[in-house]
């Protein structure tokens, strides 16, 4: 079972940032399409992402096709696209729902920050896969990285959380100050 998380031309490297860490502690990969609104090696994109960049599976592709094809050899059995355009509510969608295989590869496709997902992206993919988060009817959009965030876990709760052990690394050298009970 991979979760994938697509980034269709992302604009800002803070909200990349912390999706890359998002995605190294999740095990999920992360997949970029160009173009991208800044460098890979921006300030702000390594700041977010603080030092998880090592342990992100990051890819980035030239276009939507090559992404596409990318999924496709990494056997995604689903790839959704979030979208406020006529679509049905993510919490409805069952990531599950082709029993026939145990845990399927998954993908996520989000648009950049101001204009969405391109609409021939979504055409591709097909509006039975079309999916938004709720939220307000005056509201227009939440902030990428945040989206990404609820996605990913719950299609990984879908998923049993495959790959938690229920511990973190980096707790043993805690001050009292830290660990002190309530």
């Amino acid at each position: 079972m991979t979760i994938h998380i697509v980034l269709v031309t992302p604009k800002m490297p803070s909200n990349t940032g912390n999706i890359i860490r998002l995605c190294a502690n999740t095990g999920a990969r992360l997949h970029l399409v160009e173009p991208l609104g800044f460098e890979l090696d921006d300030k702000k994109l390594r700041r977010a992402g603080l030092d998880y960049h090592e342990y992100a599976h990051l890819q980035v592709h030239k276009d939507w096709l090559d992404a596409k094809r990318a999924l496709q050899a990494a056997d995604c059995h689903i790839i959704t696209a979030l979208t406020t355009k006529l679509s049905q509510p993510f919490y409805e969608y069952d990531f599950n729902a082709d029993k026939k295989l145990k845990i399927p590869n998954v993908a996520l496709v989000f648009g950049s920050e101001t204009a969405g997902l391109a609409d021939d992206i979504r055409h591709d993919i097909g509006a039975a896969h079309w999916l938004r988060l709720p939220m307000l009817a005056d509201s227009r959009s939440l902030n990428l990285s945040n989206s990404v965030a609820i996605c990913l876990y719950e299609v990984w709760r879908q998923q049993g959380f495959v790959g938690d052990e229920g511990r973190s690394i980096g707790y043993d050298n805690l001050s009292v100050y830290d660990a002190k009970k309530v």
